[in-house]
């Protein structure tokens, strides 16, 4: 599972995620492309945001935090 897959099954855009976690678009972006990943504190809230463990966070394919 990835940033995006969570994302589209919430069948969100990228800026909703971003104003979910109180990003910026491009911040959500990069993260969900793996260019940059999440802090950790980030990353919990896009565990509860997303109702997934932290763990489905840390070791998405593309992120590791």
């Amino acid at each position: 599972m990835t940033l995006k897959t969570l994302r589209t099954m919430k069948n969100w855009r990228q800026r909703d995620a971003a104003h979910a976690l109180d990003v910026s678009t491009d911040t959500w972006g990069h993260w969900e492309r793996g260019e940059t990943e999440p802090s950790v504190s980030k990353a919990y809230q896009i565990a509860n945001t997303f109702g997934v463990s932290i763990d489905d966070i840390i070791f998405l394919p593309e992120i590791a935090v």
